[in-house]
């Protein structure tokens, strides 16, 4: 009795947790992300789907949608129990390793890589292997002061000070640049120069406001820093290499900046929200950030101390260039689909140019190639700089698609900004982050 009751009760909770489908002649069942524009973009793109002559009905798609909360754990749960109440779900880069069990490998023809481009491909790879159709991407901007840099440029004597501030701290004198030039260490003298507690005369009090949050995003955000001069999670053998120059260098200059005052010193409890509160109240030089943080940003009526001023870079270059943290989510293939055929076709369908354009007027995020971005340009200029800067600085660290990838920069987090609040040497928080990483892999 206590197993019925508690099958039923179960039973109850599964539907009231979901928008079921209407009744249909569908028999290709998709799993998304519900709300906000994922949801209008998606349904907008299976409305021409199913309009376009030559899909079969019992090829056409319907949809279906979990709640929010608690999305990723049922998900699992339904994929592990062999659920078949959907032929296609979501995935999301950082999630791919712990759901590939349940999912199988997709071949998405040969317009895939014409409309996104190898590198947002990767988003949805594992094991080489292809496990969904990237329909939303996310990746960082440098925002920056156009009006400060301007008038920077035109300064003598404030020239004469940044090589002053630049030698001090960074150990080179340096001289202002196009913020599209900046090296990490022309960004850093950028952040000094334009910070009160370093220059007086600074007219903002902040040269740049840093994520240093114990919180796994906020090392989506740092890691473009060491990854462009060489960093990365794992070797090609699977050796875990985050004890590196690479990433030494890179936690060395945040901390540089912090204990200097270039950013606020609540930065410590800094993530998404208050940096866009603290960029756009106009007393910052520059921010790195979301590229979902341009809308509010550049908008005059929520950001009027700073919409019209405001530029917009890739991530600064290092020794190996500029790299710029790419995820995204995607659609892919349940193991246990009922239609894996109609289901493969839509996907195949949905990597293609027509689909993409059909998603991006719509509301949605995919990176695509220059060539394709063109066309919609006009109607939506963000995705211009967000396929741009895709294509030609976007990476997704080894090991980072892992089943643990979520754990691995939870502990990052936790080592990283215990590092940058004191609490630990840098050798402390590199050793136990090599340590943490090297258990995690293995799982």
């Amino acid at each position: 009795m206590t197993s019925n009751r508690t099958c039923l009760s179960a039973l109850a909770m599964l539907l009231a947790s979901v928008s079921l489908p209407a009744t249909s002649n569908a028999t290709v069942t998709v799993l998304g992300w519900p709300g906000g524009s994922e949801e209008t973009a998606l349904r907008a793109a299976v409305e021409t789907y199913n309009g376009t002559s030559g899909v079969a009905d019992a090829d056409k798609v319907d949809l279906l949608f979990f709640n929010r909360e608690g999305f990723y754990d049922k998900l699992q749960a339904d994929m592990a129990a062999g659920s078949t109440a959907f032929d296609i779900n979501l995935v999301a880069t950082y999630s791919i390793g712990r759901y590939a069990p349940y999912m199988e490998p997709i071949d998405l023809g040969s317009e895939a890589e014409k409309t996104f481009g190898d590198a947002v491909l990767k988003t949805m790879q594992f094991e080489g292997k292809q496990y969904g159709v990237p329909t939303d991407l996310s990746l960082h901007f440098m925002y920056y002061r156009k009006d400060l840099m301007d008038a920077l440029m035109q300064d003598e004597a404030g020239k004469k000070k940044y090589a002053e501030i630049s030698q001090q701290f960074l150990g080179k004198a340096l001289q202002p640049k196009d913020p599209d030039s900046w090296t990490w260490d022309d960004w850093a003298a950028t952040s000094l120069y334009f910070s009160k507690q370093v220059n007086s005369e600074s007219p903002v009090r902040y040269g740049t406001v840093l994520q240093m949050k114990n919180l796994l995003f906020n090392m989506m955000v740092f890691q473009s820093l060491p990854r462009a001069y060489g960093g990365d999670w794992t070797d090609k053998d699977g050796n875990v290499t985050v004890d590196s120059d690479a990433y030494r260098t890179g936690l060395e200059l945040y901390k540089t900046l912090y204990d200097a005052g270039a950013s606020p010193k609540d930065s410590l409890s800094y993530e998404y929200p208050e940096t866009n509160a603290a960029f756009s109240s106009g007393q910052a030089a520059t921010a790195l950030q979301w590229n979902a943080a341009a809308a509010d940003l550049t908008n005059p009526e929520t950001s009027p101390a700073v919409a019209g001023v405001t530029g917009i870079v890739a991530p600064p270059a290092g020794p190996n260039g500029r790299a710029d943290h790419i995820h995204g989510l995607g659609l892919g293939l349940n193991k246990n689909a009922k239609n894996k055929e109609g289901a493969t076709r839509f996907l195949k369908w949905l990597a293609t140019e027509e689909a993409a354009l059909a998603y991006a007027r719509s509301g949605g995020s995919p990176a695509l190639v220059p060539e394709v971005v063109a066309k919609v340009a006009e109607a939506r200029p963000d995705l211009v700089k967000l396929g741009e800067f895709a294509s030609k600085y976007g990476y997704v660290m080894n090991g980072a698609t892992s089943a643990n990838a979520l754990s691995i920069y939870e502990l990052q987090a936790k080592e990283f900004t215990g590092y940058w609040a004191g609490q630990q040497s840098l050798d402390e928080a590199l050793a136990n982050t090599k340590s943490g990483m090297q258990t995690l892999l293995k799982k």
